[in-house]
């Protein structure tokens, strides 16, 4: 499931991988931090070969990812970096505030008690990193970039991000590692290309070249905004699914499916499902902000349905 937004080498898939599509899909974090899905395609990995996937336990699996695209907006990258990436005791920087101006990265804080100001471009390192050089360094309003140079000081000996999380310094460079970024579940796949603008930070993943993907078509073809499993077993509450063949399906398609998957109970129980003619699943849910009143109304009725 989403997505620790991430790195690392693509694996070929295995049988007991469960294959998983996604499109228009605003997938929570946690209750506030939420990555835009504009599509997704890739599966689902066991994280230990004598249980499956299970959606009440994120470290019971991983998400390996083929190819997608994935944006994250300025203020919930911030939110990412200090709620999970500086939050251990004796971390030297603290309150970062993450902004876009013209096309480059803008990252404000304190650092050892003193504020900051680091303005630079984002790109993707040939491991599938994203590297945030530096352009300009100011340290409490005064420009100190060219002095650092002038005598030799890099942010990277002066800085100890040993026990932060998937960010690490090179000389003055933010390097950060998308797939320790976030919370389990965890994540891996080829990052390819990063775009900036005003509303969001948009990673782009794609194969090897000569390694084409199998598209995954769900039961429910016209779909605008759905996640869709395949293949092997998957549990989810009480139930197991062998052989799976389940599509969730957003039950208001005039907006992204805002999925959580913490809270996915509320959303199963506030929507309705049907079987297909080949024995899969086809769930309608509400988005998770709306799945409380919705469900205390009764739930989510078929069209049609009284």
């Amino acid at each position: 499931m989403p997505p620790a937004l991430a790195t690392g080498q693509m694996q070929r898939s295995s049988s007991t991988d469960v294959q998983v599509a996604m499109r228009g899909v605003d997938f929570h974090v946690d209750s506030q931090i939420v990555l835009h899905i504009g599509y997704l395609r890739g599966a689902l990995r066991r994280s230990s070969p004598d249980a499956p996937p299970y959606f009440d336990d994120k470290h019971s699996f991983s998400l390996q990812i083929d190819t997608a695209r994935i944006a994250i907006s300025p203020a919930h990258l911030s939110d990412l970096l200090n709620r999970y990436v500086f939050s251990y005791p004796g971390a030297p920087i603290h309150h970062v505030n993450v902004s876009v101006d013209h096309g480059q990265l803008v990252q404000r804080g304190t650092l050892k008690g003193v504020s900051f100001k680091v303005v630079g471009d984002l790109t993707v390192t040939r491991s599938g990193e994203l590297r945030l050089h530096p352009s300009t360094i100011k340290a409490a309003g005064i420009p100190v970039g060219g002095l650092m140079d002038l005598f030799g000081i890099q942010l990277e000996k002066l800085v100890n991000l040993g026990q932060a999380r998937g960010v690490r310094l090179e000389k003055n460079d933010f390097v950060l590692s998308p797939a320790g970024l976030l919370p389990p579940p965890t994540t891996r796949g080829v990052l390819s290309a990063v775009e900036v603008n005003d509303s969001a930070i948009v990673q782009t993943f794609k194969p090897p070249p000569g390694d084409p993907v199998k598209p995954l078509t769900p039961p429910d073809p016209k779909a605008t905004n759905y996640m869709y499993y395949r293949g092997s077993v998957l549990r989810f509450g009480k139930l197991t699914m062998h052989n799976t063949d389940l599509q969730i399906i957003d039950g208001d398609p005039r907006d992204p499916f805002d999925f959580y998957l913490d809270r996915y109970n509320l959303q199963l129980t506030a929507g309705y499902s049907r079987n297909t003619p080949s024995h899969g699943l086809i769930v309608f849910m509400p988005d998770f902000k709306r799945a409380q009143s919705v469900r205390a109304a009764g739930g989510l009725r078929p069209p049609g349905g009284s």
